[in-house]
């Protein structure tokens, strides 16, 4: 992947002599690749909360998560007791 990124960042600097617009595609494809075509190694971090995100790197990642969302569950459930009962008989049916 990285090799098809360099020669067409290549091919497009060539054709930035003639116009201008082909070097701003040239950036425009390098810091794409920087930022996301990268894989694992990027700089960029994973996504993390509710929506979901990236798998968790060690079992401690893994645990702190878990501890923290169980943190918050009990909380909801201890500040709207009703709504909590509400939420598990309708999970029950």
């Amino acid at each position: 992947m990285g090799t098809i990124v360099l020669s067409g960042t290549l091919v497009l600097v060539v054709l930035g002599f003639g116009n201008q617009l082909y070097w701003l595609a040239a950036v425009a494809v390098l810091f794409l690749y920087v930022r996301y075509g990268r894989g694992t190694s990027s700089s960029v971090p994973p996504a993390t909360g509710p929506a979901g995100g990236a798998a968790p790197t060690s079992y401690k990642a893994y645990r702190d998560r878990r501890d923290t969302q169980a943190k918050w569950e009990r909380r909801y459930r201890r500040e709207r007791p009703v709504e909590a009962r509400r939420q598990a008989r309708e999970k029950t049916k």
